[in-house]
């Protein structure tokens, strides 16, 4: 006769039965216990919550990366720089050319865009309160551990943000955008891209957004360009919903007010970015906007340099009488400095700014203006070839007309990041 345990329960006594029935239980509690406390973390997927295991592996999980340490450099008394790309700035062998180039020379500071002409943000984003827009350029991933690269080097790092043309963000907000009229869609420029309207107020804080990030990662100074309305296109096709196109200059001028108040901001060490702005080269001998909102009086009040792009093939022929103002560089950027110059000293102008105060009740109106001095200018000057080759000798040109006005800094630009080394004078 086969003997099982509910027999044996059946012939015991009450009290007999009370202790077996404790007794099993017991054993099944401490056969539970030994499978969670040891063979869990064995047959389970990971490991039980119940272990100590366990709660280390959780506060790896948990566990935050650690918080670099921000780091700036002063700004130098002059600077000279070098324009770097994002593709560049992402290869390596580009790094090591430009910071040889450097070491062995005058140049002190990098401009590097971290917002191209594609609208492509180069580094990586932390904004919460911004879509990260995956653009088509090129990125750095490793943008802060360059620029902590750069400041060992004792090279100043300027950010280069291009503003409002954007064709990245242009095809996720269409509605924002610069409008064609008889397509009822984006307008585009001769290069197929295009611009968000200037009176956008949200695309404004993206920038600003943009811009803290920028200064979060080390940049000393941020740089702003393509700040104004488009105009290499058919724009008699071209409809601004969102701004008032007979009123540029001042539509561009809330921009730059707006800009300043946001982002003259201290970061967590305390350090308020410098801020600089590129403006077509003829701001400087024309009064009027050219059609895109640029006037130097209105954007003087909101920077701390203004950097005029005085390439001399930009320039039309018969510019202060110039059949060819790439044959006359020195002289192209002698003309356009001495203007702006003479501009920035004045403590009165004719044109009026959201910023300055007008004198008296007459016509033609005279505003009040502070007076900034001579190296408020840091030009760009032109080390590509277009229009003419731009040897040693024509850059040095252009670097001599700058000192001959009083101004020590400059900027070179070349969109394929390869300067002309005889054109620079070895390092002090």
């Amino acid at each position: 006769m086969k003997t099982t345990t509910s027999t044996l329960i059946k012939v015991m006594n009450k009290k007999t039965k009370i202790i077996v029935i404790t007794a099993l239980g017991l054993i099944a509690v401490m056969a539970f216990v030994a499978f969670v406390f040891v063979a869990a973390p064995v047959l389970g997927k990971g490991v039980s919550l119940y272990t100590r295991t366990a709660e280390v592996a959780n506060a790896e999980k948990t566990k935050k990366p650690p918080i670099r340490t921000i780091t700036h450099i002063k700004k130098p008394k002059n600077v000279r720089a070098l324009y770097m790309s994002q593709c560049a700035a992402s290869s390596n062998s580009f790094r090591k050319h430009i910071l040889s180039l450097a070491d062995d020379t005058e140049i002190n500071a990098l401009v590097i865009d971290v917002k191209d002409f594609t609208g492509t943000v180069s580094f990586p984003r932390t904004s919460e309160r911004e879509d990260i827009l995956q653009g088509s350029g090129c990125t750095v991933k490793d943008m802060q551990d360059f620029i902590d690269t750069l400041h060992r080097h004792g090279i100043y790092a300027i950010a280069r943000i291009t503003v409002f043309q954007d064709p990245l963000y242009t095809k996720v907000h269409p509605e924002l955008a610069v409008q064609s009229k008889s397509r009822n869609a984006p307008w585009k420029d001769n290069k197929g891209l295009s611009f968000v309207d200037v009176g956008v107020r949200k695309f404004w804080d993206y920038i600003v957004a943009i811009s803290h990030e920028a200064r979060d990662l080390g940049f000393d100074e941020l740089n702003y360009d393509y700040v104004r309305y488009p105009s290499d296109g058919p724009m008699s096709d071209v409809h601004f919903v969102h701004s008032d196109y007979s009123q540029r200059a001042l539509e561009l001028e809330k921009f730059f007010r707006y800009l300043t108040l946001k982002v003259r901001q201290p970061d967590a060490t305390g350090y308020i970015p410098v801020l600089s702005v590129d403006l077509f080269g003829m701001t400087t001998t024309n009064k009027d906007d050219l059609t895109i909102g640029q006037v130097m009086e209105r954007a003087t009040p909101y920077f701390d340099y203004i950097a005029p792009m005085t390439y001399p093939s930009h320039y039309p022929r018969g510019f202060n009488g110039y059949t060819n103002p790439n044959e006359n560089v020195y002289g192209v950027i002698d003309y356009s400095l001495k203007k702006a110059v003479a501009r920035l000293h004045s403590t009165t102008t004719s044109i009026g700014s959201l910023a300055y105060t007008r004198i008296g009740t007459s016509t033609p109106m005279i505003f009040k203006k502070p007076q900034r001095n001579a190296q408020t200018l840091r030009p760009w000057l032109q080390d590509f070839d277009y229009g003419g080759i731009y040897d040693a000798k024509k850059v040095r040109a252009q670097i001599q007309a700058t000192y001959d006005n009083g101004i020590y800094s400059w900027m070179l630009w070349d969109p394929a990041n390869k300067y002309t080394r005889e054109a620079l004078l070895s390092h002090e």
